[in-house]
């Protein structure tokens, strides 16, 4: 009964920080609150980073996002990233794929998740990029990254709470969005 409300709690806080619709959760914590204490786990693991740097880390979340949602997650995710210190203008140019108006980091960070995402055959090459760049570890996080933001939106559409594509509000810029399958 404690876990509940301390839980519930978080998950309300959460959701008015963010703007953000959080009826998935509390329906979880209502019905199932063991596995929404397992749940209550994932973003500790999406948001691990040590080695990758922020912007690649960021591209790589918000493209694994963009792969399953296009409204309230990948806003979630954009206001996330803007909360980290990425401009804008980056977070635009992985909303839209263009590569050209991506940083190195950025780029290499879209690249990576686009390439296990999708499994475009270029994933060994993509792999290679951020070891070269960042190290192994960096793998491992950029991987977890680009696949655990892609849980939330899935979860929440499971259960049936998902929210048509919309705009996404990066403050001064409005940018529509067009979800990237596979």
């Amino acid at each position: 009964m404690m876990f509940r409300f301390f839980v519930r709690r978080m998950i309300v806080k959460f959701g008015e920080r963010y703007r953000y619709d959080v009826d998935y959760m509390l329906h979880m914590l209502e019905t199932a609150p063991d596995a929404m204490r397992a749940f209550n786990a994932l973003p500790a693991l999406a948001a691990y980073r040590k080695m990758a740097p922020v912007e690649a880390h960021m591209a790589a979340k918000l493209r694994g996002t963009l792969h399953e949602d296009c409204g309230p997650c990948v806003q979630l995710t954009a206001d996330m990233a803007r909360e980290a210190g990425i401009a804008a203008e980056q977070i635009e140019a992985v909303l839209t794929g263009n590569q050209a108006a991506m940083t190195a980091d950025t780029a290499l960070g879209y690249r990576f998740a686009s390439a296990i995402i999708a499994r475009t055959g270029d994933e060994d090459a993509a792999r290679d990029a951020v070891r070269n760049a960042y190290g192994e570890a960096a793998v491992i996080e950029l991987t977890l990254a680009s696949q655990i933001t892609r849980i939330f939106p899935m979860v929440k559409a499971g259960l049936g709470y998902s929210k048509s594509c919309g705009r996404i509000d990066l403050g001064a810029r409005k940018v529509a969005v067009v979800k990237q399958a596979a």
